[in-house]
């Protein structure tokens, strides 16, 4: 009986942080998809590039605020605990939503408009900036000790459900709208959908309870947290190993799955809705593929099934990019989404443990807060951006490969060098259940 009660407790606490933090990206990734639209109403110019690099420019502002929000709320989750955190982030990330979702647009309200979006992207990124730290350490903390690779690859299994519902409620309303509806006031359904979730996703992470694991700790730590200062100077060789993790799995994550569909849609020449449904196959199958690779990391070790999967995808990307682009067609695309998703897919199952791993519990959220939003402020938020400039300039649709390749050489050598956690001796199967 007892060991039922706690297989029911834990898959509670996973299914509050899948929830949760699908939620929490719902929002960024419809943003990127909707780029282009959004551009058109709130950064209007004579010069259509311009205007979308305005849009992309403020889709990576968000990321500004990251860092701040990560080590505030990491901080805040280390001391306060990661229900607390959780709940906090959730209620930020709602805020946000509604003020994008019903923000007038420049020809209601002249340059308060632009403003408006950028204030929305800045309190998106600060609760965002928290969310990855929070949600990774509560899966590891309330996993058993031989699943804990499997439990960790939840959070990104969250952030898969958010870009497949993303792309599937923008691939609808491109479908049903005329263009000049969706101009009008087909671009805010997604937003508004996401909205109504927020309640939901806060009703879900209340009823949370606190991992053992970090009760155990607070408690020896007898409430004392250490300082910012005291993590960055006894625990760098763990931050900067953990920001090579997070640099190929942020880029890969926003230039594979957020920017594609614009850069088929501006640069290919293919229909949206059609690129998008192509991203949803895409997307479901690295869905599965996360959990299978965080479970095959419980019997091989982080380092090897990180180190394949990375190698695949740096071989992989440039030829892709080229014969995509050698004859562009929604079925060459999809071939390559396939490929480059079952090998981020791969990357994506151990990563968020590995990150865990390589900090002790008291300071676990904010260690790994510090490292991935770092990392995701300087290689990922502006990667949209940094890929439409680069194919501007170099006249090349592969150049988004370029970013992708030097992204990876950083996520090798940090996987190389990351620190290993002791596997317990209990056998994991394939099982994706979280019943011990």
């Amino acid at each position: 009986m007892q060991t039922s009660s706690t297989g029911v407790s834990r898959t509670r606490q996973v299914v509050a942080a899948v929830i949760g933090n699908a939620l929490e990206w719902y929002d960024f990734i419809v943003y990127g998809f909707l780029a282009s639209i959004i551009a058109r109403q709130f950064f209007p110019s004579d010069d259509e590039y311009a205007s979308l690099l305005m849009a992309l420019a403020t889709f990576g502002v968000g990321f500004f605020m990251r860092p701040v929000g990560g080590v505030l709320l990491g901080m805040y989750s280390d001391r306060k605990g990661r229900k607390a955190a959780m709940q906090m982030i959730i209620r930020l990330m709602t805020v946000s939503i509604a003020m994008i979702a019903f923000a007038p647009d420049y020809l209601a309200i002249g340059m308060a408009a632009p403003l408006l979006i950028v204030v929305a992207r800045m309190l998106q990124g600060f609760a965002t900036g928290g969310e990855y730290a929070s949600a990774t350490a509560f899966l590891v903390e309330s996993a058993p000790a031989h699943r804990k690779g499997l439990y960790g690859s939840w959070q990104l299994v969250g952030q898969c459900l958010a870009v497949f519902s993303g792309a599937a409620m923008v691939a609808l309303v491109t479908h049903w709208c005329s263009p000049e509806a969706l101009d009008s006031w087909g671009w805010r359904i997604p937003f508004v959908l996401g909205l109504l979730i927020g309640p939901v996703g806060l009703w879900i992470r209340k009823h949370m309870e606190e991992p053992e694991e970090f009760v155990e700790a607070r408690r020896q730590a007898k409430g004392q947290s250490p300082s910012l200062w005291q993590v960055l100077r006894e625990h760098r060789r763990s931050l900067l190993v953990s920001m090579g993790l997070a640099c190929g799995a942020t880029v890969s994550f926003y230039v594979v799955l957020v920017n594609m569909p614009t850069f088929a849609h501006k640069n290919l020449g293919l229909p949206l809705d059609q690129v998008l449904l192509v991203q949803m196959l895409a997307v479901g199958l690295m869905t599965v593929v996360i959990p299978l690779s965080g479970a095959l990391s419980d019997r091989l070790g982080r380092r090897p099934v990180l180190m394949a999967f990375t190698l695949a995808f740096f071989i992989m990307v440039y030829p892709l990019y080229v014969w995509v682009a050698a004859a562009p067609s929604v079925e060459r695309l999809l071939v390559m989404q396939l490929l480059l998703c079952t090998a981020i897919g791969g990357f994506f199952g151990p990563a968020p443990t590995a990150l865990a791993e390589q900090f002790p519990v008291e300071v676990r959220s904010t260690g790994v807060s510090v490292a991935y939003n770092v990392a995701v402020m300087v290689f990922g938020g502006f990667a949209p951006l940094i890929v439409t400039w680069l194919t501007k300039v170099l006249g090349t649709p592969v150049a988004p490969s370029f970013y992708v390749l030097f992204a990876c050489l950083l996520t090798l050598l940090g996987t190389y060098c990351l620190k290993e956690a002791p596997r317990a001796g209990k056998p994991t199967t394939f099982n994706l259940g979280v019943k011990p």
